[in-house]
């Protein structure tokens, strides 16, 4: 069985606001082009379909006509909720969607009945994971914890019991939306964490032939079963060097990954990061290559030169982002505020500040977990807002 698994596409989202609308309509066409070119049996989409809750109309048409072309060409197509998403509005009407082989899944309620597909060779089933806020539905699982392992645990065992009534030789196939250890992060991604792991082991998954990851946005692979697509799109700066693309799995008659090609995507322009003084930059010919590329300039300058944004984009018209990083030592006063907290969690930023304000000294452990509940509680009930539609 061929399939196709992409991820992230984030409809409605900018870069740097640079409104990406026309960008993402051009890859849902080739994503379309490429199930019909490529004879997919299959659709994959692992979450962070939209780019927040409530997205932009714009961004709910472009959805629409996707769902629309997707039945019209007869293929299935399986669809989670990702952390960026509404679960409950990217649900509503899946019951007469699905009707049309759109296949939503956004209730943590349908994680044990899966998609059921039919080849020359058997049944495959495929299972959607929604992106599960641990603190909301740990008891509903029965999880040890809220923490993701914990959940994703108790989620998986529901996949394997399901699994252990199909027929043998049965296929299997899981979607899931988490940050899942060995993927390489980026500046896009919106964290998910929780209880301190910022990760869950990809034993978590062990037990079915192939899981489509959504949530980070390059593409990975993990172990020859478990990869990420990435999003199709950058969407910072720190993607600059990846390679958009979509995955496309042959899936053997016994289960086994036979083939695994990745299937570029449109770039709408390339990213290119430069660094230097901003008169080195306007002069060296060496970045001839990058002036009709959107551009982040870092500018090391001691002293801020007058008006760089004007004279950058007078060679690089498309400049998007301007960084200032003085050429000074790591102990000099001045080093800016942003460069002293960049890869650091909010958990992190808190407890330096309770060290400043008592002169030295941090918080003790009692004090770390306040403040972990403080933060938990913030994310937690953002999310029940979102389930209650507060």
């Amino acid at each position: 069985m061929r399939l196709l698994h992409t991820s992230d596409w984030h409809l409605g989202r900018s870069f740097h606001r640079v409104a990406l609308l026309d960008a993402q309509a051009a890859f849902l066409d080739h994503l379309v082009a490429t199930v019909r070119e490529r004879e997919v049996d299959a659709v994959l989409v692992a979450g962070d379909v939209y780019d927040r809750a409530v997205p932009p109309l714009a961004a709910v048409e472009l959805f629409d006509t996707a769902l629309h072309r997707l039945a019209e060409a007869g293929v299935p197509t399986v669809m989670i909720s990702g952390n960026h998403d509404s679960a409950r509005r990217l649900g509503v009407g899946a019951g007469l969607i699905e009707r049309a082989g759109i296949h939503l899944r956004t209730d943590p309620a349908g994680i044990g009945t899966p998609v059921l597909l039919t080849d020359a060779h058997g049944d495959v089933a495929l299972y959607g994971l929604p992106y599960l806020e641990p603190a909301l539905v740990r008891e509903r699982f029965g999880a040890e914890k809220a923490a993701h392992e914990s959940v994703l645990a108790a989620a998986m065992d529901r996949v394997r019991a399901d699994l252990a009534t199909r027929p043998d030789g049965t296929r299997s196939v899981v979607l899931a939306h988490a940050f899942v250890a060995g993927g390489e992060a980026s500046d896009s991604e919106r964290d998910i964490t929780v209880g301190g792991v910022a990760a869950v082991p990809a034993g978590v998954f062990d037990g079915v032939d192939y899981v489509a990851l959504g949530h980070l946005h390059g593409s990975q692979t993990l172990t020859p079963r478990i990869r990420y697509s990435g999003s199709p799109l950058a969407y910072s700066f720190s993607e600059t060097t990846h390679r958009k693309t979509m995955w496309l799995i042959e899936l053997g008659a016994d289960g086994a990954v036979d083939t695994a090609e990745r299937v570029d995507c449109p770039v709408p322009r390339p990213l290119a990061r430069i660094r230097g003084r901003l008169d080195d930059l306007l002069a060296d010919p060496a970045l001839t290559r990058h002036e009709e590329a959107w551009v982040e300039a870092t500018l090391t300058d001691p002293v801020r030169p007058a008006e760089p944004m004007a004279r950058l984009t007078e060679r690089f018209p498309h400049t998007l982002n301007l960084v200032f990083e003085p050429e000074r030592t790591d102990d000099d006063p001045l080093l800016s505020y942003a460069t002293r907290l960049r890869d650091r969690s909010d958990q992190q930023i808190a407890e330096d500040f309770v060290a400043h304000v008592r002169g030295g000294a941090g918080p003790d452990g009692a004090e770390r977990a306040v403040l972990h509940g403080a933060f938990d509680a913030v994310r937690v009930d953002a999310a029940e807002r979102e389930v209650s539609g507060r």
